[in-house]
């Protein structure tokens, strides 16, 4: 009987710039009555990697392009939030008011370039926002290499934010960064129940186990940013989660 277990781990702190994310998981799994397992995978929400690594930004400090304060006049949004936006997109493919559709510099098709305030400590009349990871797969290994030193199991670590789809309403828990497994499992040429080969079957493994951690880390005040997923057999793999960006040419929605 196949069976899958999702813990979302306690007690996390606010997670502040500088802070050891592997040392409060590891106090985290100690609270849940648990240690690492060879096998397991750890979900961690992108705000509190962001907020470790510093990914903090004051508007106060940011002095808006012209090309931002067009975008800004056009949608109603801060023009220094807007060049934030800017700053870490590609290109910009669509606007409407309070939103920016845009390229971001990882490649990622998102809204505002995956930047907001929600649960961002601030002063009043000081606004701040987080900006994603600089490369979250490269934080991923770290993460996943910390722990393997100090806990003694390398578990999968996948990096979850919550992302609009096309032709979809609501946002998805969706991988930003993984490492230690094959984020794209490509099923193509397995054969199915009556021994047909697939023909085009791409898994985004990554993202599935993202969106079901989702489930448990919440949206708003729940304070369960890491969730331990256990149960499921992955095969090993040293890529990240960049291969689950589809390429332009490939994109028929662009």
């Amino acid at each position: 009987m196949r069976q899958l277990r999702l813990i979302a781990l306690p007690g996390m702190p606010m997670v502040q710039p500088g802070d050891d994310l592997a040392r409060l998981i590891r106090e985290a799994l100690a609270r849940a009555g648990t240690r690492l397992q060879p096998g397991d995978v750890l979900v961690v929400a992108q705000k509190v990697v962001s907020k470790s690594e510093g990914r903090h930004a004051r508007l106060a400090e940011v002095t808006p392009s012209g090309q931002a304060r067009e975008i800004a006049a056009s949608t109603g949004k801060d023009a220094r939030l807007v060049e934030l936006i800017l700053s870490e997109s590609r290109e910009v493919l669509r606007t409407r008011p309070n939103l920016v559709i845009v390229v971001h510099r990882l490649g990622y098709v998102m809204a505002n370039a995956g930047i907001d305030a929600s649960n961002v400590e601030a002063q009043e009349g000081d606004p701040r926002v987080l900006l994603l990871p600089r490369d979250p797969d490269a934080s991923c290994r770290r993460l996943r290499d910390e722990l393997a030193r100090t806990a003694g199991v390398a578990p999968t670590v996948i990096i979850n934010d919550s992302v609009g789809r096309a032709w979809r309403q609501g946002t998805v828990g969706t991988a930003l960064g993984a490492a230690g497994l094959p984020a794209l499992m490509d099923l193509r040429g397995q054969p199915d129940l009556f021994e047909r080969p697939l023909q085009v079957t791409q898994v985004g493994l990554a993202d599935e186990i993202a969106a079901a951690a989702s489930l448990l880390q919440g949206q708003a005040a729940e304070g369960t940013p890491v969730v331990l997923v256990r149960g499921l057999d992955l095969p090993a793999a040293e890529g990240g989660a960049d291969v689950l960006v589809r390429p332009a040419a490939d994109d028929l929605f662009r």
